[in-house]
């Protein structure tokens, strides 16, 4: 008999239509592969829908918190449900963006300087020297992400009271130069993309999840030792973070003509997007593995204590 998944979708982060979009397609594809598959919309009582389903595997598709911050994790593995991608501890690790620096940073992977302020701190007075990026903690999908550049005033839309994103707000240290990323599935690294918005600006909510919104070059020019200096930090910020299954790496590297040759480690997604425009479908395809090659690996890699 075929095993029965659960797909979990939706809940109720910022990261919501993306993660109903990734469910979809992945249930689809497992369907594809022979599975029997239930479409879960997790709401707040998922423990008691999961207890009385008793799929034989979750097959997380949540993005954002809850899903991604080991709060799900936590969950399944009190219901002893096997699932998909991190565990409770990396899983919560990688979604504090300051956290998981921490621990990269004690691992010895470059990351760019910064600190936490609150919104209310950077909406009224530069918390850094311009250039700088602030970003929400504890959110993905560059949700609440704003880029200050020299001569810009404080960004004072911070201080919005309809501000969705959190309080906690991670300053740092623009890194200029090229957009990367570079997946782990297991524990081998996946070749590497360079990413361009289509419009010539940053790679923001829209280049990722529009069709034409961006430009991927894969696998990605860069000389052979970058190429697998990119590669080798991928897989040791997985390792450090205790990452499991399939994970996501996003860099910056300054290879301007002035540049200081820098390659940074933005953070680590455990969650990747498995939309019709994602990065990780398309890294596996170009490894020569079909998407619903990548959704079976996935969960006969599942498991509980990851």
């Amino acid at each position: 008999m075929s095993k029965h998944v659960a797909v979990l979708m939706g809940g109720w982060s910022a990261e919501r239509e993306v993660s109903l979009r990734s469910g979809k397609a992945c249930a689809k594809a497992l369907r594809d592969e022979g599975f029997r598959v239930t479409e879960l919309d997790v709401d707040l009582d998922i423990a008691q829908r999961l207890a009385e389903l008793k799929p034989d595997v979750a097959f997380n598709a949540l993005h954002g918190k809850v899903g991604e911050d080991g709060t799900i994790q936590g969950v399944l593995e009190v219901l002893g449900i096997p699932y998909t991608h991190s565990g409770v501890l990396a899983s919560a690790l990688a979604m504090n963006k300051q956290q998981a620096k921490i621990v990269m940073a004690a691992a010895g992977i470059p990351v760019a300087e910064g600190r936490v302020v609150t919104r209310q701190e950077a909406a009224k007075a530069h918390v850094m020297n311009p250039p700088y990026v602030l970003k929400p903690v504890c959110e993905g999908s560059s949700f609440g992400v704003v880029i200050v550049n020299a001569g810009d005033p404080p960004p004072s839309h911070l201080g919005a009271p309809d501000w969705a994103y959190g309080d906690a707000m991670l300053a740092e240290r623009f890194v200029p130069g090229r957009e990367l990323t570079c997946a782990v599935m297991g524990d081998k690294p996946l070749e590497i993309i360079e990413i361009r918005a289509a419009d010539g600006g940053w790679y923001d909510y829209n280049a990722k999840y529009t069709k034409g919104g961006s430009i991927h070059i894969l696998p990605a020019d860069l000389k052979g030792n970058i190429y697998q200096h990119v590669q080798q930090l991928a897989l040791r910020a997985h390792e450090a973070l205790g990452c499991r299954g399939v994970s996501r790496a996003d860099f910056r590297f300054d290879d301007r003509p002035d540049g200081s040759g820098e390659v940074i480690v933005l953070e680590v997604n455990t969650q990747p997007g498995m939309t019709e425009t994602s990065l990780v479908p398309e890294l596996a395809a170009y490894a020569g593995l079909s998407f619903g090659g990548l959704v079976r690996w996935m969960v006969e890699e599942a498991s509980c204590d990851r």
